[in-house]
């Protein structure tokens, strides 16, 4: 059944513009309201948390609850996530397996192992000479940091020998921290 636009015409004129108006005012307003109600709810949840965490420090004031003390220490935690001492010789040799997949040249490098007074973490220090282009040596640390989390890389030191070479020489200094358990 079609509506004429003259039936539509004729009845709006019967209703008036002013009732039509508030009738679309009344419309945004129940619809503004109802995108309010999710907001209420939590305003509603916030203030029975707010209560119950009242009710809990007035029986804490009163000695009727004792406070819960958070024992983990986040030390603790990273001493877990870290490789052991042992598994030293492990991550050196994924930095050499790491450097071939880039065909990066890796020269005989320094090691120092030594131990960090505030954290007593084991700190492996790691100075290696490298030789290679640009984008390998970048796909190389960049490949490191994300497979051995533990190491930090503290110092690259590039250069290339004349401007139109393609391949840089340098050093890169790194720390490779272990737990000492």
């Amino acid at each position: 059944m079609r509506v004429s636009s003259l039936m539509v015409h004729e009845h709006l004129q019967r209703i008036g513009w002013p009732t039509l108006a508030g009738a679309a005012l009344v419309l945004l307003g129940l619809a503004y309201g109802a995108s309010l109600v999710p907001q209420w709810q939590q305003l509603q949840a916030l203030r029975v948390q707010t209560g119950a965490a009242d009710v809990q420090l007035l029986q804490l004031q009163r000695g009727e609850r004792k406070a819960v003390v958070a024992q983990d220490d986040p030390l603790q935690d990273l001493h877990k996530q870290l490789p052991a001492q042992p598994q030293a010789t492990e991550a050196i040799d994924r930095i050499y397996s790491l450097a071939r997949s880039e065909k990066i040249s890796l020269a005989r490098g320094e090691y120092s192992l030594g131990v960090d007074p505030k954290t007593h973490l084991a700190r492996y220090q790691i100075l290696l000479p490298l030789r290679g282009t640009y984008p390998q040596i970048r796909r190389f640390l960049h490949a490191l940091l994300g497979q051995l989390p533990a190491l930090v890389l503290e110092d690259i030191d590039l250069q290339r020998k004349r401007i139109g070479d393609s391949e840089l020489t340098g050093r890169v200094r790194m720390t490779l921290y272990l737990s000492r358990s």
